[in-house]
């Protein structure tokens, strides 16, 4: 699939979603706002006037450019807060992830949430809330201030793994609130913090949110195997930092050290102060990572520590992601070409009625109305 946008070979994630949301390209930034100023109606608006069930499950906030390109119309993707507001007179029945602060009393005005409770919402803000949730009320699930953990994070530590669901079981709770539905549901289901991970140069965090992606995809391939009238699309919006295994002499057994991360890199270097020595990282490094990494490289990664102005630490945009993962790929045999998005072709495939009409290549705004197509709807 050819993932381009109105504006750019090379998409971001809003344009890319409006590809698929409003089935026509758009600039990068822009959700489902054309280059005049068109506004087509999201394609979860679509399915809803029509009668069926509707939804999203992301790991990033249900806010976020990839959900909300198939739900709303806005020219900025950065407008988070308002497209919270946004989403409230959809009444769209399934939205789950996370981004708590664009909804709750982080608001410069003030939580919104119970205003979604007075439209007739269940929300849920833990895994025990949203496990207990059912019958025919929509659901505002809403799981993290911004966006869930890395998978890895979430499964080490166990305050996480019984507050936080996994992406598979969102997927889960997701298909069993509207597979009853007598007109069908239609679902999205967002692997997002792959995204950010790559952003980051985030082996661990990558690797592990695309094996949880394959869990989630599990449950719903299940489903449609049972269901027999379920059409699943799987592909992803863009490239993203192009990350390759080079080779090497031990290639396999470094790439193998994998198995022995407890956390992200994102995690990690969440941890470490500017006081700390360099014998402490490699400490810390070994622990969580389970890597015997050299002091010279630990030195090196600390220089950067060293330069942050006090107070700053813990805002992302100061730790030092590309020199720890180019640092990591000395020992995983792992390198990254970026930090950002890429221009490549992406994989498509589809399971179920419909899947006939895949072509071998296409462009993203052609999904549209394939989905369309196959849910036998108006080609409005």
């Amino acid at each position: 699939m050819d993932t381009a946008s109105a504006s750019s070979m090379v998409t971001d994630s809003a344009a890319a979603s409006s590809a698929w949301g409003g089935g026509m390209r758009v600039r990068n930034g822009s959700l489902n706002v054309g280059m005049k100023g068109e506004k087509p109606q999201p394609i979860l608006q679509k399915f809803k006037s029509h009668g069926k069930k509707v939804g999203c499950v992301t790991t990033v906030p249900i806010t976020h450019a990839t959900p909300a390109g198939f739900c709303v119309n806005i020219d900025n993707r950065d407008g988070q807060a308002i497209i919270a507001e946004m989403y409230l007179p959809l009444k769209f029945d399934v939205m789950m992830g996370g981004g708590h602060k664009y909804f709750g009393n982080t608001r410069k005005d003030g939580s919104i949430i119970p205003k979604y409770i007075t439209r007739g919402y269940s929300v849920a803000e833990t895994k025990a809330e949203m496990m207990a949730l059912k019958g025919a009320k929509p659901v505002l699930g809403l799981f993290a201030a911004d966006a869930l953990p890395y998978e890895i994070d979430r499964v080490n530590d166990k305050t996480l793994l019984n507050s936080t669901p996994s992406l598979a079981e969102m997927t889960e709770k997701a298909i069993d609130l509207m597979k009853d539905h007598k007109d069908g549901f239609v679902l999205q289901v967002e692997g997002g913090k792959v995204d950010w991970a790559a952003h980051s140069n985030d082996l661990g965090g990558l690797i592990f949110d695309q094996l949880a992606f394959d869990e989630a995809l599990a449950k719903v391939i299940a489903f449609a195997e049972k269901d027999g009238n379920t059409l699943v699309i799987v592909t992803t919006d863009h490239g993203n930092s192009n990350p390759g295994l080079f080779y090497a002499d031990e290639a396999d057994k470094k790439f193998d050290s994998l198995q022995r991360f407890a956390h992200s890199n994102t995690w990690l270097l969440s941890q470490i102060d500017q006081t700390f020595s360099a014998d402490k990282v490699r400490t810390l490094i070994k622990e969580s990572q389970g890597l015997e990494v050299k002091l010279d490289d630990v030195q090196r990664l600390m220089t950067h520590f060293k330069e942050i102005i006090p107070g700053q630490l813990y805002n992302d945009s100061h730790l030092p992601f590309y020199e720890y993962g180019k640092m990591l790929g000395a020992y995983t045999d792992v390198q990254w070409a970026g930090m950002n998005h890429t221009g490549d072709y992406v994989e498509l495939t589809m399971f179920g009625p419909g899947s006939e009409m895949l072509k071998p290549f296409v462009k993203n705004y052609e999904l549209h109305e394939m989905m369309l197509k196959a849910a036998e709807m108006p080609m409005e």
